[in-house]
């Protein structure tokens, strides 16, 4: 039996953005397509096959302790960024200003999907699940620049709906329109 189980939930890339240097601003451009390596999108801000350790992993790491990055990609869900936006009261949460990597739709409670998961394109290109992404309040800098004052709205509005972090199992292209089908760890869940 594999430990990797195809499911029939499949979405859609509907957007890709690349972040050239993180440090000028969250912000991300808009992309067509892009090659992936095991670093992830090359000359990223958030590529590397290793990253600093940050304040989400202080209880097992040092601040900076060079650590793998599974941080590659910020994944979000199309309909997840509505319910968003609804919630913050306004007409759409641009995935630019929140620093997500690829939008995708069609997968249900996309946020919540089992770590080790893996997102495959028909071609082969693969995305391994990391983890829920927990929202922060780095996005409302950005926010406030095309929604004044909506920025501070955000973090609580994107509570359970800010999607997953991933890194690159298997090189390859992505594109606006490939399907990306979910792989599911064929385990039960933990109950210690």
């Amino acid at each position: 039996m594999p430990a990797l189980l195809p499911t029939n939930h499949v979405g859609r890339i509907t957007w890709l953005g690349f972040n050239p240097d993180r440090d000028a601003s969250l912000r991300n451009q808009s992309e067509d397509a892009q090659e992936v390596t095991f670093s992830g999108f090359p000359w990223e801000s958030r590529s590397g096959l290793t990253r600093p350790s940050c304040s989400r992993v202080r209880d097992q790491y040092a601040p900076g302790t060079p650590i793998r990055n599974t941080r590659q990609f910020s994944i979000v869900s199309g309909e997840e960024l509505a319910q968003i936006a609804a919630e913050m009261g306004v007409a759409v949460v641009g995935p630019a200003w929140i620093g997500a990597s690829i939008v995708v739709e069609g997968i249900a409670d996309f946020s919540h999907v089992p770590p080790s998961s893996r997102l495959q394109t028909p071609s082969g290109t693969t995305l391994t699940v990391d983890m829920e992404n927990r929202p922060c309040h780095l996005p409302a800098r950005v926010i406030d620049e095309d929604l004044p004052g909506k920025g501070r709205v955000f973090k609580a509005a994107a509570k359970g709906r800010r999607g997953v972090t991933a890194w690159v199992e298997r090189e390859g292209t992505l594109r606006v329109g490939d399907e990306l089908r979910l792989h599911i760890p064929d385990q039960p869940a933990w109950a210690p």
